[in-house]
């Protein structure tokens, strides 16, 4: 898609900070608090795709939140940053959202704004919703549809709201015809074509070409409304015009961030939200230990970036406070990729010698382990979407009977591809994330033993779009393998995979498709699944898809990537969601009491 979106995405995938696997495999066997009697906790794993405390939860009080990392934005239509979308359901609204439901089923729409889904016509070109009655925006004022219109039209104004989802544009102006509201030469400031409002309560929207996420992607945040009086354009993050149940009372970047109560927000008018808190903060750290150290203290309640614990604050708090933890899967792989550009990674036999002479279960523990790092990864499709088969699918047996390599088989395909005695490369890991390098190591100390000499090259972790996002670069700097991660926008094959393996998307600068994947089949597939309408012939093609993605040996997973999260003894009604990754679903977090 656009390298705006790119960029964004990639720091969307930002993880913790470096792993120590031998302290972590200590503690999570080392017992502790796992029945959560202690202090109140409600036990290992309890909030993990299921509802923890959800009769404790009492009106009022404030909810504590404390993170490492503001976001990139609080502007709906700017914010990329996985715990802005959670977070931002606080403060605005959408037609539709994800359902407020643990695991699987949060990741599914449910009305919002709107009276219903959409009344889809005209073979899945044509969206038209109804506005609830009594929606308002923080001073009472009706939202109308034309907010909703403009919020979406925000999204072309990339010049000067750079770095939010881009789907919305892409779909309803795939020839890039608007030139968004600022340089909207109508009146009113509303001439996107592809959307109407022929009264105040009717939005329709007429798709030029039918795809069957497109209520995946009004879900997002960038589908909110802006009031064109109360746009402040660059500024608006600073201070989003509220259209839900809580308003910004203060906020300075970097330091903190208060709501408080929306008092013109009707619960009447709104079945998702249940504004159980009566403020909401965040207090901001620049160092993740101290962040740690204060949960555990039980000065905050939830870690807002809902990346895991770092090292020394997770070692601790398996021991003693197990009960107040949970390991969700995140969404996201993480992987090494071959770029085809670079020699002989073009032969798919020399990338199925690096599969098979990789030691699977170094690699995880490379990455943390089972317990923080994730189950050992055997496709590219998450678990979290729509067509995954997990382990099930195991194609060069990386879980099963090569675990830990397979030299035996590494030299058959090294042979095949015309190097027997092995070759030379380079691998690329950003310098910013440890565990990337720890990966790297281990790849290359296993290679070792069939031939292939790895080099290891660490770039500027700020400059991933320009390094390894430029083919160009890739080529030249020998790249012939480059370790990354990935997890869904939103929980389909389209949301996930369609910049990693479509031909499409491949860039000159931004590029995510590093792989370079040129294949006709896959591209058709990805043609045919926007067409289809019905959830099962879509799952149907995403394991199509994500089959010829690891027939074509183009990447090499390492994880299905875990977190370790924290909620305190005062959290009440938790549970994580796969409609934001893994995360706890903030938006109706509440308190065992209102102190």
């Amino acid at each position: 898609m656009t390298t705006q979106r790119t960029s964004g995405r990639a720091k969307r995938t930002a993880a913790a900070a470096a792993v120590v696997a031998a302290l972590l495999t200590t503690a999570a066997c080392g017992g502790g608090d796992d029945g959560g009697s202690k202090n109140g906790a409600a036990g290992f794993d309890a909030a993990n795709n299921k509802v923890a405390q959800a009769s404790a939860v009492k009106k009022g009080g404030t909810l504590r939140f404390g993170s490492v990392q503001d976001a990139d934005s609080w502007d709906t239509t700017r914010g990329y940053y996985g715990f802005m979308w959670d977070f931002s359901r606080y403060y605005s609204r959408q037609l539709v959202t994800n359902k407020t439901e643990p695991g699987a089923a949060g990741a599914e729409v449910t009305p919002d704004l709107a009276t219903g889904v959409a009344k889809v016509t005209d073979d899945g070109k044509t969206y038209t919703y109804t506005l609830r009655d009594g929606v308002t925006w923080e001073d009472g004022k009706p939202i109308t549809s034309k907010d909703v219109k403009y919020g979406i039209e925000r999204v072309w104004a990339q010049d000067v709201l750079s770095g939010g989802p881009t789907y919305l544009k892409e779909v309803l102006d795939p020839k890039g015809e608007y030139k968004g509201p600022y340089k909207d030469k109508a009146a009113d400031h509303l001439g996107l074509k592809a959307i109407d409002t022929p009264d105040d309560k009717t939005i329709v929207f007429h798709l030029p070409q039918a795809n069957s996420d497109f209520e995946e992607m009004l879900a997002l945040t960038s589908g909110s409304p802006v009031r064109q009086d109360k746009d402040t354009k660059s500024k608006y993050g600073l201070h989003p015009f509220s259209s839900g149940p809580y308003k910004f009372a203060s906020y300075s970047p970097g330091k903190d961030l208060k709501l408080v109560r929306n008092e013109n927000w009707k619960a009447s008018s709104d079945p998702v939200r249940k504004a159980y808190p009566d403020a909401i903060t965040i207090k901001f750290f620049s160092n993740a230990n101290d962040l740690d150290q204060r949960l555990i203290n039980g000065d905050l309640d939830i870690d807002l970036a809902q990346t895991g614990m770092s090292p020394q604050g997770r070692t601790a708090a398996l021991k003693q406070h197990k009960g107040n933890l949970d390991n969700p899967v995140s969404g996201y792989v993480r992987y090494a990729v071959f770029p085809q550009s670079v020699k002989p990674f073009d032969n798919e036999h020399c990338r199925k010698a690096v599969i098979y002479g990789a030691d699977h279960v170094s690699l995880q523990t490379a990455r943390g382990g089972p317990v923080a790092g994730g189950d050992i990864g055997t496709n590219m499709l998450p678990p979290s979407v729509p067509g995954a088969e997990g382990q099930k699918y195991d194609p060069y047996e990386i879980a099963g009977a090569n675990k830990s390599g397979n030299a035996a088989k590494a030299k058959e395909e090294l042979k095949a591809c015309g190097k027997p005695n092995g070759f030379s490369t380079t691998i690329a890991v950003r310098n910013n994330k440890p565990v990337e390098v720890a990966t790297a190591e281990s790849m290359q100390a296993a290679l070792k033993k069939i031939g292939v000499n790895v080099q290891i090259d660490q770039y500027d972790g700020a400059q991933t779009p320009g390094i390894i996002g430029s083919p160009a670069n890739v080529k030249k700097k020998n790249y012939g393998i480059i370790i990354m991660g990935w997890g869904p926008d939103f929980p389909s094959v389209q949301g996930y995979g369609l910049p990693l393996w479509n031909s499409k998307y491949i860039l000159e600068s931004g590029n995510n498709n590093y792989a370079l994947i040129k294949d006709k089949k896959i591209d058709g597939l990805f043609d045919q699944y926007v067409k289809t309408l019905d959830d099962g012939g879509k799952s149907k093609i995403a394991t199509e898809i994500n089959h010829k993605v690891m027939e074509g040996a183009y990447y090499l997973p390492f994880v299905y990537e875990k977190f370790i999260n924290w909620r305190s003894d005062r959290v009440a009604n938790i549970y994580t969601s796969n409609g934001y990754s893994g995360m706890y679903d903030f938006v109706n977090l509440g308190l065992k009491s209102s102190k």
